[in-house]
């Protein structure tokens, strides 16, 4: 039964953000909370063990409740309000506690065993079997086989590990929109460039001051990193770098916002359920659903990486100390002299780039390489679809044969008020097939993508710097897997049941098309004169694509092995802070040792407040898989177009389209023909010298 008068209760189509208010959040998910109890115990009561008596019912289901919650866990990340995390967190008790009956059902989990035992299952598509075998292993990683005191505890676990992560989030958003640094006078502004003074005017002027501008200020600096990254690259005041540095390595780290005591919290409550669930820890618990076996297996890859990177990082640091003619050099210097080293060595200033890449321009280059490598046709829908915010735009993907294949919504521009930091993808609608009134229906997918990139400043379009571009297409490709999928199980079609592991592949792939030289001449045009980006530009870009990548490697194999360390090793009880933890893993996977007050892990929300516990390393386990899918590409000759079109083919119709159907390694084979090897990785970060 839908109730139309509540926005959240209409469970279908594309949500209706312009009526949707804080206020319908708890009547809404109480009402459906007991409507769908009553379905969940009709259907243990009654299902036959077939794919059409349990399956299509029980997704039924899981789609009802996914429609409404996932619009407010959306509006959550991008239109936080305290109003609207006071809903949130009244109902999300409720919440788990239907999520943890629906996962524990033991007639559900027998019905699903009895499916896998049974005649029929030989004739199951991979995709049926994949869905089963994972209900299978979710059931168990929820806890179905426990029984009194322990399932008891074990939902209780669940519980306060949801609690933790929203409020370690909201404190992450709060303590960064907490820190503003308010510049008066143009000694303190010395070696802005003018985009960051236009948006540090622009912020001042949020902020109440009205005749805030970019020639006179005041200016205000914020944590946000439109703000934060342009300040530490090009501020001449040493004091005022240190300064925020500071600010930003200790957010979320005391006072009202500490997030110190969730990470003991979380760490110990994740530990607990582990060994509930008879792991020996946690990060064990996060593997048995991975590409990856075993925390050795994910530490040998991480190693292969972190030989060649150290010394390269090594090596970095020494030549940017030389550079610099600083024998100390502190952590707050490093972005600003790194940037001087970089002009100096290639010649131009990433600043120099924006007007090229404007977000229009940069959209039509990324929709011109879609269509060239995979056929697809994408054209603005502006006003066919609701939005939470009048600067996003929504777009649809039509096939060869001008089919309309899905739609997406794109958030680009950084709103420091109300929308957590960084950049993701999330599934608004999933491709499904289903039985409605006697037809079936094909839903057609519908991706979020969200950014954060510099807005438009002071009658400019949004002006983008060449990494942002990067982390477009970074979604991009999130959203092409999610679109492309011909899966027509919800359970495996686009993203889902895919290997949290292999899921970075399409995004991190799309990256190394930044640099191939047609994607970039289609995009990078001056906004003012249309200007093709001149090809000297494009040679700078190349030589200078590597420049400090041992170091970026290493950082990324910190977080990967700190992630590790705390989830399979470390234990509260010994002493040790994760702190110190940090400290201890840093002797090898730095070159510059974290200052003494670091709070990084304060803010390392992909671990405490999202999905990557235990899975950080993802990002270097699929970017070995990335890169070695891009070099598909290159082996045929990236100006061959007919080549690269076929290819193209080959990639939509294996990793973009068959979802979690088969298991990613299969798919990466069936695209590549073999296993993966790190080779391209290193090839491509100029690190295989060094190998």
């Amino acid at each position: 039964m839908i109730n139309k008068n509540n926005p959240l209760l209409i469970g279908e189509g594309l949500p209706p953000f312009q009526d949707i208010k804080p206020e319908h959040i708890i009547p809404a998910i109480q009402e459906l909370l007991t409507e769908l109890e009553v379905s969940l115990s009709s259907l243990e009561a009654n299902f036959q063990p077939t794919w059409q008596d349990l399956v299509v019912p029980l997704n039924h289901l899981e789609d009802r409740l996914k429609w409404s919650w996932g619009i407010i866990g959306h509006l959550m990340g991008v239109k936080n309000s305290p109003e609207l995390r006071t809903a949130y967190e009244t109902v999300q008790p409720d919440l788990v506690q239907f999520s943890n009956k629906l996962s524990q059902s033991r007639a559900l989990y027998e019905g699903f065993r009895k499916i896998r035992d049974s005649q029929q299952w030989n004739d199951f598509e991979s995709a049926q079997k994949r869905i089963i075998e994972s209900a299978i292993k979710d059931a168990q990683l929820s806890g179905v086989a426990l029984e009194g005191e322990k399932k008891e505890r074990f939902n209780q676990i669940q519980l306060q590990l949801a609690e933790l992560s929203t409020k370690f989030s909201n404190n992450i958003l709060d303590s960064t929109k907490n820190f503003k640094l308010r510049l008066t006078n143009p000694e303190e502004i010395d070696g802005l460039p003018a985009s960051l003074l236009s948006l540090s005017a622009q912020t001042a002027r949020s902020e109440g001051e009205e005749n805030a501008t970019p020639e006179n200020g005041p200016w205000m600096i914020t944590l946000d990193y439109p703000s934060y990254v342009p300040f530490l690259k090009f501020s001449k005041r040493e004091d005022l770098r240190e300064k925020v540095y500071r600010a930003f390595i200790s957010r979320a780290g005391s006072g009202e916002f500490d997030n110190n005591p969730l990470i003991i919290q979380i760490l110990t409550l994740k530990q607990e359920l582990a060994e509930i669930l008879g792991y020996s820890n946690y990060a064990q618990v996060s593997l048995a659903k991975k590409m990856a076996d075993s925390v050795e297996t994910v530490e040998k890859l991480l190693e292969e990486l972190r030989v060649v990177s150290y010394s390269a990082a090594q090596k970095e640091l020494t030549e940017l100390k030389e550079f610099a003619e600083i024998d100390d050099l502190n952590p707050w210097d490093v972005s600003y002299w790194a940037e001087k080293q970089r002009e100096t060595k290639f010649n131009f200033t990433e600043e120099e780039l924006r007007p090229y890449f404007s977000l229009n321009q940069v959209l039509e280059g990324l929709f011109a390489l879609a269509k060239r490598i995979f056929g697809i046709t994408i054209t603005p829908a502006d006003g066919e679809a609701p939005v939470w915010h009048e600067d996003v735009k929504y777009f649809q993907v039509t096939n060869e044969n001008q089919q309309i294949i899905a739609h997406f919504y794109l958030d680009a521009y950084s709103r420091p008020s109300e929308k957590r930091g960084g950049a993701w993808m999330d599934d608004c609608l999933g491709r499904a097939k289903f039985e409605q009134n006697g037809k079936i229906i094909t839903r057609l997918p519908v991706a979020y993508l969200t950014c954060n990139q510099t807005p438009p400043i002071d009658g400019k379009p949004s002006l983008m710097t060449f990494s942002e571009v990067e982390t477009l297409f970074h979604e991009f490709g999130h959203g092409l897997q999610h679109m492309l999928t011909i899966i027509d199980y919800s359970g495996a079609s686009g993203i889902n049941n895919v290997e949290w592991d292999a899921v970075e592949l399409p995004s991190q792939f799309m990256e190394n098309w930044c640099l191939e030289k047609n994607t970039l001449f289609g995009m990078a045009k001056h906004y003012e004169t249309g200007e093709t980006l001149p090809y000297h530009y494009y040679e700078k870009l190349l030589a200078s694509k590597n420049y400090m990548s041992g170091s970026m490697m290493l950082r990324q194999l910190h977080f990967s092995f700190l992630d590790l360390e705390l989830h399979s090793r470390y234990n509260p009880t010994n002493g040790e802070t994760p702190h110190q933890v940090r400290e201890r893993i840093s002797e090898t996977t730095t070159v510059m040792k974290p200052l003494p007050e670091d709070q990084f892990l304060c803010s390392f929300g992909h671990i405490f407040a999202g999905g990557y516990s235990a899975g950080y390393y993802s990002y270097k386990w699929a970017e070995v898989l990335s890169a070695d899918a891009f070099s598909a590409f290159e082996e045929v000759g990236l100006e061959d177009e007919k080549a690269i079109a076929k290819v193209g083919k080959h990639f939509r119709d294996t990793v973009l389209a068959l979802g979690g159907s088969l298991s990613p390694m299969e798919i990466f084979k069936q695209f590549r023909g073999r296993q993966p090897n790190t080779q391209p990785l290193l090839r491509h970060s100029g690190l295989l010298a060094s190998y």
